[in-house]
């Protein structure tokens, strides 16, 4: 199969198109609740408060590290082996309901583990964080079933604007369970958080739903691979200096911006911040990037989306240095504003972007790769930020060593010629 072959959305109706990108984009809409309330807001302060609360500090954070990286680590080595597996038996849908169903039932389950059972809690949130990522992966691949390569910028972008909407208002919810429980009739907090960790699931399960209705499963390409076939992609893969050096570029800025992600709440308490401030920075960046990322789509179609991502990476670089005179509450919302404006127009133009680089029919192997590689980085991006905060005594050094990351990762981008 070529790659200028009718495939997936070229190969549907307008209407059948437009039905299935709708579909598409809930998945975003269902699977970000569960980085908004559970990965990054309630489980670190529940692991803290309620699971791990005998645990002196720093224990529990090497434990929710390690857990971390844990999950990620497996879904590195299983995606492009998956993908690939995807991609032959024509299962891209098949696998995303797997580590869909995966996700749910973990984030179920830990609305069932008691006080202090932290030895449960967290390979549970390790196994239900692999079913995220790992459906993401198949969520990527599907991007070329449901839009043409002309439409592919906008319709990235329609998705991870979903995905801030939908993770956004879910988190706002579960905000005023937990901080107002009495409004609801609930007990008390800790009841609100397990009611917030079984409404995550049940909101991932049902608009995750309307994507096996709506959205075409490419046929089969070929048998399904074994590790011989799987090295020859990589060979393939390494070989095509336009994505190679693309992977690398995404690989260095991806990585600065899951390690600001993942330690934006952290660098605010070591601040001394308030934890309602916490929170209503990290409301703010989910509202501020639903817009800006459909926006970041429009310019990406009119510009290029590797000249708006360069743009995305400028603002980065500013805000790395912004944390070096971080003081108080005010500059901490520009800087939350500021991530808000370019996070996920960066990312939603860098997948389609890719998605432009490569083979469509063989969108699932080669989303493997690119998922690979996110997860890569965060297994080793926090190691900078850490490594530089413990030498300098710092935590405001320690995060802005990630300009490293992001103007490499823009300079090599320069060189990417886009399609």
């Amino acid at each position: 199969m070529s790659r200028t072959e009718p495939t997936g959305g070229a190969a549907m109706s307008t209407r059948e198109r437009r039905g299935a990108q709708r579909a598409w984009a809930l998945t975003a809409w269902a699977n970000h609740g569960f980085v908004t309330t559970v990965l990054v807001g309630f489980f670190p302060i529940f692991l803290n408060k309620y699971w791990a609360a005998d645990l002196p500090g720093t224990r529990s954070t090497l434990y929710l590290g390690l857990a971390n990286s844990s999950a990620s680590l497996v879904v590195m080595l299983i995606a492009p082996w998956l993908g690939a597996l995807a991609d032959r038996r024509g299962q891209k849908k098949l696998w995303l309901g797997v580590f869909t169903a995966l996700g749910v039932v973990g984030t179920a389950l830990l609305a069932l583990i008691g006080r202090g059972q932290w030895q449960w809690a967290l390979p549970v949130f390790a196994i239900a964080s692999v079913g995220f990522y790992a459906g993401s992966s198949f969520q990527d691949a599907l991007l070329v079933q449901v839009s043409t390569p002309a439409e592919a910028h906008r319709i990235s972008a329609y998705g991870f604007a979903a995905g801030y909407l939908g993770g956004g208002l879910l988190l706002l919810i579960n905000v005023l369970l937990a901080l107002h429980p009495t409004w609801f009739g609930i007990a008390d907090s800790v009841a609100a958080t397990r009611i917030a960790f079984l409404d995550v699931a049940v909101w991932w399960a049902l608009f995750t739903l309307p994507v096996f209705r709506r959205v075409p499963e490419a046929k089969p390409t070929v048998e399904p691979p074994g590790w011989k076939e799987l090295w020859a992609t990589i060979r393939k893969v390494m070989a095509d200096p336009t994505v190679r050096g693309f992977l690398i570029a995404y690989w260095l800025y991806i990585d600065g911006i899951g390690t600001l992600q993942q330690m934006a709440v952290d660098f605010g308490a070591k601040l001394g911040l308030p934890t309602s401030a916490l929170i209503l920075a990290l409301l703010m960046v989910q509202f501020i990037a639903f817009p800006s990322a459909l926006l970041f789509g429009r310019l990406g179609e009119r510009i290029g989306a590797r000249r708006a991502i360069l743009i995305g990476l400028a603002v980065f670089v500013f805000v790395t240095g912004w944390a070096l005179i971080l003081r108080t509450t005010w500059q901490f919302f520009v800087l939350a504003a500021l991530v808000g404006t370019v996070q996920g127009g960066v990312q939603s133009l860098s997948r389609s972007l890719f998605s432009r680089l490569i083979p469509r029919e063989r969108s699932g192997e080669y989303f493997g790769f690119y998922n690979m590689l996110g997860k890569f980085a965060a297994v080793l991006g926090p190691t900078l930020v850490g490594t530089m905060a413990a030498l300098s005594g710092s935590s405001r050094i320690g995060v802005s060593s990630l300009v490293v990351l992001f103007a490499g990762g823009a300079l090599l981008l320069w060189r990417v010629r886009e399609p």
